[in-house]
């Protein structure tokens, strides 16, 4: 039997500052008994990889926690994870092919990738950027099939217009241009919102032309406002304002879910992250989880009625 368009649905762990285990398993807890199938693992925080290098101890204990739970895995690389970052791509790729040994050894069947990000330049240039992740995404791709794993590349916003992002459908037609069934798009909805609101794209276009080759999704809500405005002294001071990249419960913002999941469709094996993390959106979580099933349905329901 072919496997479901969606296959799991889930929450993105919470991470502390300083590595705290202790935050990462409570976090995986809180996810597996609020009923949902997948955890995305921010590893980003619990210094496990030093100098590109994993620390045995460390790794074995992410494996000790990990195997407590019946839930589906995802790992988030790091955020600054960047092949466009010529002065430190040796560096970029020795952490991102230790990502990949930790999804091994956890069995996680996806590592997030954040697409690329460098200073604004001429035409051509830029070009040569998206060369340069290109081939480190190609090169990636073959540590990531030996371990089974897919690197889904991420869509993200610009800050300013001194700053290189590539749109969500040029996102797609990376992943394209490196064929290879170990690299996907991963559809961020809120960061195209807001990245295509900026350049006056328009958005749901650009996620249509990402969602064929789209085999993980993160869902969470905005306004798609761009960060007209930085200085905030409380995130509840964005919220109120609806600006910049909010992660709000789905419901708080204005995305149309329910069209969007009606009319698209993405790879089999697609795993849905919900980013609302229980530091500040516990008490909405349940009730996120529960839409975000009936999104999966909207999805899944059409492919089984084609």
């Amino acid at each position: 039997m072919s496997l479901p368009i969606i296959s799991s649905v889930g929450f993105c762990t919470y991470t502390s500052e300083g590595g705290d285990f202790s935050t990462l398993e409570g976090s995986i807890r809180t996810i597996a008994d609020l009923g949902a199938t997948a955890a995305e693992l921010s590893l980003y925080g619990e210094e496990i990889i030093a100098g590109g290098r994993i620390i045995p101890s460390r790794a074995e204990r992410l494996v000790q926690i990990t195997k407590q739970f019946d839930l589906h895995y995802s790992v988030h690389g790091q955020i600054v994870s960047n092949f466009m970052d010529r002065e430190h791509l040796a560096e970029q790729k020795a952490v991102v092919r230790a990502m990949l040994e930790l999804c091994n050894r956890i069995e996680a069947g996806v590592l997030v990738q954040h697409s690329g990000q460098a200073k604004m330049q001429a035409a051509t240039r830029n070009r040569a950027l998206d060369a340069m992740e290109r081939d480190a995404l190609a090169e990636m791709a073959e540590v990531a099939g030996h371990y089974g794993v897919r690197i889904a590349l991420e869509n993200i916003f610009a800050l300013s217009d001194n700053e290189y992002r590539q749109t969500p459908s040029q996102v797609g037609e990376t992943v394209r241009s490196v064929d290879s069934p170990h690299v996907c798009a991963l559809i961020d909805f809120s960061h195209a919102y807001i990245e295509c609101t900026r350049l006056g794209l328009d958005w749901r276009a650009e996620i249509k032309a990402m969602a064929p080759v789209t085999g993980h999704l993160h869902v969470h809500d905005s306004f798609g406002r761009p960060y007209t405005m930085t200085k905030f002294y409380h995130p509840a001071e964005a919220t109120a304002l609806g600006i910049g990249d909010l992660h709000l419960p789905v419901g708080w913002g204005d995305i149309p879910w329910e069209e969007i999941f009606a009319e698209l469709t993405f790879l089999p094996d697609t795993m849905l992250i919900l980013e609302i993390t229980e530091d500040r959106f516990k008490a909405e979580q349940a009730e996120s989880l529960a839409l975000a099933n009936k999104l999966a349905a909207l999805v899944n329901d059409r492919r089984l009625a084609a």
